[in-house]
């Protein structure tokens, strides 16, 4: 993000609120620009896959900015698992988790029983979620079979004024979305 730490802030700030209004906003993650909302809002979600036209069986990613705001899909894991898991944490990889309490919502795990997540080290996603106060939802600023929004200009000619808010700031360096693993099955879903 920028070197103006109480611009960057303000922008947080109207980005988390954005979101407790039940808004979709933008905002820059570790490779391409992202779309997020609170993931317990049905109606924000619709929102966002209507906007994306994405179906909701397809499900959704989540990111945190700490493993304290996931910390309740992780206490089940074998230490095994555990360790796997959090080796790549904070870090631009997602990782397909059990959800055995059914803690998170179909309209975020689609036909799955699993969820996707994420602990960034992003550092605006870190400040996004920790103003925010929780995890968001965090899927690439892009209608389906468009390319995913590097630029803000792209993610404004994608969906002009159907977002709440745009967060300012760069993109994290990385030249590809991150991987996606299913830690049950180790299987590589995404490169």
């Amino acid at each position: 993000m920028s070197c103006n730490l109480n611009s960057d802030w303000w922008h947080i700030r109207q980005s988390a609120r954005a979101m407790r209004r039940g808004e979709v906003i933008a905002y820059p993650t570790e490779a391409v620009w992202g779309l997020g909302c609170d993931p317990f809002d049905r109606e924000a979600v619709q929102h966002l896959l209507d906007i994306k036209r994405r179906p909701m069986h397809k499900g959704l990613v989540l990111v945190a900015g700490n493993l304290s705001q996931i910390d309740f899909l992780l206490r089940d894991l074998s230490s095994e698992d555990y360790a796997r898991v959090t080796a790549n944490w904070p870090g631009p990889f997602t990782w397909i988790l059990p959800d055995p309490e059914d803690q998170i919502p179909h309209w975020i795990k689609g036909d799955h029983s699993a969820v996707a997540v994420r602990v960034s080290a992003h550092l605006g996603v870190k400040r996004l979620t920790e103003e925010y106060g929780s995890f968001i939802v965090s899927t690439s600023a892009n209608p389906a079979a468009y390319p995913p929004a590097r630029d803000v200009l792209r993610v404004k000619t994608y969906f002009g004024d159907q977002l709440g808010y745009v967060l300012p700031g760069d993109l994290g360096g990385l030249a590809q979305p991150t991987q996606i693993r299913d830690l049950r099955s180790d299987q590589l879903v995404r490169a």
